[in-house]
């Protein structure tokens, strides 16, 4: 998968040269995550307060665990998503909340989102319009670039961090037994000019198709796939498609493909009473351009949805000699 900011390492990391340069200009630059289904509201902004409830998750990335190109430390490329979501009460409004820190080697950038979404019944399913907005900040670590030809006028130690301000928007419709989403990322395209104008990089507007179908079968078994189609400034497609099996929404496993990149497994429980609180694992196995990557990627997930408490008052009967109220 394309990583953000491979442009700028393209030419300053000459270990890197072959990582992902063919179509630099407009690779993917967002983080990646094999556990997409259950982190809608990183891709579309519609997620927000979509179920009832308050729900919160933490997800944990490694790509290519074990990666010894100069800069990454044999630790590959790490990533962090929180998220928070939950209705507004008595309203059709919903909120969410996401934070991400996607750690590449020399370079580090964290994004803050805040997200609206508007729910409306239309006949037995629910049309979500979202909008969201917040920071995205880059940080470019000198010390740590291995460059070819080294430049006088880069620096050679200490960092430079930049911060723009970032919004996206989408829709989503779901019926009951589906639903698809259409999303966009990073609307304004923000730019970053690092090197006191040495080199720069742009983050490219990015959107998403996120869809899924749910099946109900026998014996408490339910069975869901899923797509999520990406591309970036409409030029570079990528894709995912993964197949859950779920036995009583308690225990579940699949498979995922990631087209020419990589084949996953993940597994997902459920504890408490409720099944409130969620663990889920994801494996990647490189299969594609393994010459310049690692072979395996490992992906963490901790999710708790807290329902609504509804308070049910039972009217106490009272009685007295001539009425009864």
């Amino acid at each position: 998968m394309k990583k953000r900011y491979y442009l700028i390492l393209s030419v300053l990391c000459g270990s890197l040269i072959n990582l992902w340069c063919t179509s630099a200009a407009h690779a993917q630059q967002d983080a990646q995550f094999t556990q997409y289904m259950y982190n809608g509201l990183y891709y579309n902004p519609a997620f927000a307060g979509k179920e009832n409830g308050y729900h919160f998750s933490a997800l944990h990335r490694t790509q290519w665990l074990g990666y010894n190109a100069p800069s990454s430390g044999g630790n590959g490329i790490n990533t962090q998503l929180l998220t928070a979501a939950g209705r507004i009460a008595n309203t059709n409004l919903g909120f969410g909340l996401n934070f991400v820190n996607d750690d590449i080697g020399p370079t580090a950038n964290q994004e803050v989102n805040v997200s609206l979404g508007y729910h409306l019944q239309i006949g037995r399913g629910v049309l979500s319009l979202g909008a969201s907005g917040g920071f995205f900040s880059s940080t470019i670590k000198y010390d740590e670039l291995n460059p070819v030809n080294p430049d006088p006028l880069l620096p050679a130690s200490g960092r430079e961090s930049q911060i723009n301000f970032n919004f996206g928007a989408g829709a989503l419709y779901d019926h009951g037994n589906f639903y698809v989403g259409l999303s966009s990322r990073h609307l304004n395209e923000p730019e970053f000019d690092f090197g006191e104008g040495l080199f720069g990089n742009q983050l490219r507007n990015h959107s998403y198709l996120l869809a899924g179908y749910r099946i109900r079968t026998f014996g408490q078994f339910s069975f869901e796939p899923n797509l999520l189609l990406k591309t970036v400034s409409l030029d570079n497609f990528s894709y995912d498609i993964s197949v859950i099996a779920t036995h009583n929404d308690k225990i579940s496993g699949g498979l995922a493909y990631r087209g020419e990149e990589s084949v996953s497994v993940l597994f997902g429980y459920s504890l408490l009473r409720d099944n409130s609180l969620r663990l889920g694992y994801a494996f990647d196995l490189v299969i594609g351009g393994v010459e310049a990557k690692a072979p395996t990627s490992h992906e963490f997930m901790l999710a708790y949805q807290l329902p609504t408490v509804a308070r049910d008052i039972q009217r106490v009967i009272q009685r007295t000699p001539r009425f009864r109220f």
